[in-house]
């Protein structure tokens, strides 16, 4: 039913322990004071506002929840003909083409609208609070590649320079027996992209490493998110785009056929 109005959470501006030492987007390296949230006397109005108005454009019930989030900015969960929708504060005083763009992304599922919403984010980050401690500096200088370099390339020609994130190897390879290995990790809270150090090989090929850098700037344009109730970490939208990797059926059987090697078997 339009325009109705479901509450939100009263508990806002209280982050998880999880993201108490998280660095926001844009921030890396340099933390630095932002403007704090908005008292709660404040938002509870402003929030009523933004849920009725999301509300009457979807036709449907909606659950708007407020946080001061540094990392996710805008979650959904679409159910039984309710939109659950976890917004930054940031997002109260959206003009009105980012506000449509939030009732088509999450309640009519149409992508492209995330375009807008991810502009309005970078120009508001401002608004997203800063850690209080420096994260562990990153070393990109490997024995045989250095990702730093690898990284503006591949920016460069295939992102038009648009991926902002800091790049280095992980930490010390373990050297026992692996099940299972994680070739790189993105992380969303600190724009930081790490690379396992057992591809800082002379005998690991450049493309390989190439790929796999690659793929972790995919996730910093295709979030992971959740559908219908589960969690998609690499959604359709980003497995089309890694196939637009020179080398990826390359990469794929190389990686294939040197798995064994790479776990330390």
């Amino acid at each position: 039913m339009a325009g109705v109005f479901a509450p939100y959470q009263l508990e806002l501006f209280k982050p998880r322990k999880a993201d108490a030492a998280a660095v926001p987007a844009g921030l890396e390296g340099r933390p630095r004071r932002s403007a704090p949230p908005p008292p709660k006397e404040e938002v509870l109005p402003r929030a009523d506002a933004l849920a009725r108005r999301i509300a009457a454009d979807l036709g449907a019930r909606v659950r708007l929840v407020v946080n001061d989030n540094r990392s996710t900015m805008v979650s959904y969960q679409r159910e039984a003909g309710e939109l659950t929708l976890r917004l930054h504060h940031m997002f109260l005083d959206a003009p009105d083409d980012v506000v449509q763009a939030l009732a088509d992304y999450a309640g009519r599922g149409r992508r492209r609208a995330g375009a807008l919403i991810d502009a309005y984010v970078q120009h508001s980050e401002e608004r997203i609070r800063a850690a209080t401690r420096r994260p562990e500096a990153l070393k990109s200088a490997g024995k045989c590649f250095d990702l730093q370099d690898i990284f503006g390339r591949l920016n460069h020609h295939h992102f038009q320079g648009g991926i902002r994130a800091t790049i280095g190897w992980g930490r010390g390879v373990n050297r026992r027996r692996r099940k299972s290995i994680r070739l790189g990790v993105y992380d969303h809270q600190a724009r930081e992209i790490r690379v396992h150090p057992a591809l800082d090989k002379p005998d690991v090929p450049l493309f390989f490493v190439e790929y796999i850098v690659f793929h972790e700037m995919l996730h910093q344009l295709f979030p992971s998110a959740r559908h219908d109730g589960r969690h998609v970490h690499h959604p359709r939208a980003f497995k089309d785009r890694e196939k637009a990797f020179p080398l990826f059926d390359a990469a794929l059987n190389w990686e294939k056929q040197h798995l064994s090697k790479l776990l330390g078997r």
